[in-house]
């Protein structure tokens, strides 16, 4: 299974249709997943145009992105991977300690809210930020996450969109 792993587009102030970077690999995936902040349901319904997408509610999100369906937390399990999704997962110290606790069974726990690429494990769970593609702040670049899951394991990359 092929997963785009998307947050923080902030549509339409970063947002203004889908880069073509990005476009380039949801031409090719079987689902997508956005840690939040949307801003706008039509982000959802753009992506939705190329895969199905899973989506949570993010601090900038409106009551149009709840409409959608988007949840603030979502667990779900993707070709026998367990994972859970959170827009905002607390401070740095602790977070993974703290993302064990909140989602004890997730084998990864998806994020977003910092803008900041992460992808680390420790505390017995892996948590997973893919940055954002269009609002990068102070990194060197807008990235995505690219994810293979193959029977529950999961080969994921964050890669540069601008």
């Amino acid at each position: 299974m092929r997963v785009v792993v998307l947050s923080d587009t902030h549509a339409p102030r970063r947002w203004r249709g889908c880069p073509p970077a990005v476009a380039a690999h949801l031409r090719d995936t079987d689902l997508i997943l956005h840690a939040g902040d949307v801003c706008t349901a039509d982000v959802l319904d753009e992506l939705s145009a190329y895969a199905p997408v899973h989506a949570v509610l993010g601090n900038n999100d409106g009551p149009d992105v709840a409409a959608w369906g988007a949840p603030e937390t979502l667990e779900l399990t993707l070709n026998g991977l367990r994972v859970a999704m959170i827009h905002d997962s607390g401070q740095a110290t602790g977070r993974t300690a703290r993302m064990r606790r909140r989602f004890p069974d997730a084998d990864v726990v998806v994020f977003g809210h910092s803008h900041i690429p992460m992808d680390t494990t420790a505390d017995g769970v892996r948590i997973f930020n893919p940055g954002s593609p269009t609002d990068r702040r102070r990194q060197p670049h807008g990235t995505i996450g690219l994810w293979t899951i193959t029977d529950g394991r999961l080969d994921a990359r964050i890669i540069p969109v601008t």
